[in-house]
């Protein structure tokens, strides 16, 4: 059983008496970088969709097909955000960030499992109390019953400009078996194109060397 990290994921008592089933989510709002089907799939692959090919199957890889859709924002504003679980799986979600590269993205909560006939099943992953760059919220929408209505909640974006930002969604599904793609947790990903709120002081927290935000913190070579 891998180490616990952290604050638990508290549904895990209530999750273990639940079935096992495959999670899926659509990102509804704002529009996600590839096209989604009914289920939202692609979306197993980090950080942001699609899958690997799979021989035994005879399934060849799913990048996912890009939209070009990239929604335009405020720094320092609310941006709203909007899902649909189509395939029920207790658990929650986390919202990140990446200002340059998706290779800012943070990696996949690491899960605490349990062995079982299927293998490692998941059982709780932890969640940051007091979110920090890359992310943005976290434990969102925790829930152990299915939803019929779509989950919606606005967050708060740093007032930082980004010509194309990545808001990465990722659902962490408790009481699952591995995949081999995603571990235990399936991922959608939305461009932004941010411009700094002039009237609001810039979230030097959130710049780097390569941000279009200017000026540089001089911590910054």
């Amino acid at each position: 059983m891998r180490r616990f990290l952290g604050l638990s994921f508290a549904l895990a008592a209530t999750a273990a008496i639940a079935p096992f089933a495959s999670a899926h989510f659509r990102l509804l709002e704002p529009a996600s970088w590839i096209e989604e089907n009914n289920l939202g799939d692609p979306q197993k692959l980090g950080p942001c969709g699609g899958t690997s090919a799979n021989q035994a199957k005879g399934k060849a890889a799913n990048p996912g097909t890009p939209t070009n859709m990239v929604t335009k924002v405020q720094g320092g504003q609310k941006l709203h955000i909007k899902l649909q679980e189509t395939v029920f799986h207790p658990g929650h979600y986390r919202i990140a960030l990446a200002v340059n590269s998706r290779a800012e993205l943070p990696a996949d909560p690491e899960v605490t499992t349990r062995d079982s006939e299927k293998g490692p099943w998941s059982v709780s992953a932890p969640i940051e109390k007091n979110p920090k760059p890359p992310v943005l919220m976290d434990g969102l929408f925790a829930h152990t019953s299915k939803q019929a209505d779509p989950w919606e909640t606005d967050v708060t974006l740093p007032n930082i400009s980004c010509s194309k930002c990545t808001l990465q969604i990722i659902q962490f599904m408790a009481e699952h078996g591995r995949n081999s793609d995603g571990d235990f947790s399936y991922h959608h990903c939305a461009d932004l194109q941010i411009t700094a709120d002039p009237a609001k002081p810039i979230d030097r927290a959130w710049l780097t060397v390569n941000s279009d935000t200017r000026p540089v913190p001089k911590s910054v070579k």
